[in-house]
């Protein structure tokens, strides 16, 4: 009787092991970040999702990992990095037609291998003392001698630069970027250093009078206490290319090639493209919707309107080796 009673037990345990649904994912964004999503999306299915967060190495150790990995999901941002996943093999093509009717087609890789979330803006913030308002209007015009000793940079190698220069070699081709690339050179007011904050920093300390930066980073200073000034000294400008419009970047998502729990994953990811998550994600990291229709929350709304420019992520990301070269030519960090 013992007997029978133990092994009933085990088995229906087992069975409610095999039956509980759960989705695992590899986070470049911290936890906190993705939780009023992964909670939503467990209320509204049952679905347990469990976040580890890697701010490096991520595609390092999916490679490592191989079959055996318990990673359903990838979730990450910058168009490079989603690449980088594509060529390392370490995900696999998912064919949705929730997704693909959500995401528009410039913002998903052509093979299913990645799809976007939430876009940011590349944005140029400008000081609201010493830059009028219509002084900036493209990238190609931060090459401009008026702008000399004026600009403030983080690194030519981060990926958010790299991604910029590879847009303008898709639009002008590379010799042409160069000279541009040279030519915004000449304009910093001092040697590229640290992230997009610390160039609004900048600008309020009165050390350069405009930066490169990306949208959702107004948000985060104007909840910090220390930051918010920093972030009330200046204004978002959308600049455009020069027969295009504003560049964007986005996060997005992928199912890794291993992906155990591969049903349960694709109802995550077909849920992340969905209006009210959407409408979540782009609320906490104060980022754009990519579901047309979907919109921003109120502060992003207050930045102004924007045209995203039509280039593909996808394109974008083919020239980000060409990129590189150039950065290292023009030596832009020295």
């Amino acid at each position: 009787m013992i007997r029978t009673i133990l092994a009933a037990t085990l088995a229906t345990g087992l069975a409610a092991t095999a039956a509980r649904a759960d989705v695992n994912v590899y986070s470049y964004r911290q936890p906190e970040l993705l939780k009023p999503l992964t909670d939503a999306f467990t209320a509204e299915t049952g679905i347990a999702v469990h976040v580890v967060f890697l701010k490096t190495g991520l595609v390092e150790r999916l490679a490592a990992e191989g079959s055996r990995s318990p990673a359903d999901v990838v979730m990450t941002v910058d168009i490079s990095r989603l690449a980088a996943l594509a060529d390392a093999g370490v995900v696999q093509p998912v064919s949705s037609p929730v997704i693909e009717a959500n995401i528009p087609p410039e913002f998903r890789d052509p093979d299913g291998l990645w799809f976007g979330l939430t876009a940011r803006a590349r944005v140029v913030y400008a000081s609201r003392e010493r830059v009028a308002d219509g002084e900036v209007t493209t990238y190609e015009a931060l090459a401009d001698p008026k702008w000399r000793g004026r600009i403030c940079s983080r690194s030519g190698t981060h990926v958010y630069t790299l991604g910029l220069i590879s847009a303008m070699i898709a639009h002008h081709g590379i010799e042409a970027t160069e000279t541009w690339l040279a030519g915004l050179k000449a304009n910093l007011a001092r040697k590229p250093q640290g992230n997009d904050r610390a160039q609004v920093k900048a600008i309020w300390a009165g050390e350069c009078d405009i930066s490169l930066g990306n949208t959702y980073y107004m948000g985060l200073m104007l909840r910090d206490p220390e930051q918010r000034e920093w972030a009330e000294s200046v204004r978002i400008v959308f600049p455009v290319f020069e027969g295009g419009g504003t560049h964007v970047n986005i996060s997005g998502m992928a199912m890794t090639r291993a992906a155990p729990n591969r049903a349960d994953a694709l109802r995550f990811m077909e849920w992340l493209s969905s209006p009210r998550a959407q409408e979540i994600y782009a609320e906490v990291n104060h980022e754009y919707p990519l579901l047309p229709g979907t919109r921003p929350s109120e502060l992003v709304r207050s930045w102004g309107s924007f045209t995203p420019d039509s280039l593909p992520l996808a394109e974008i990301a083919r020239h980000r080796a060409e990129a590189l070269r150039l950065v290292e030519r023009v030596d832009f960090d020295g």
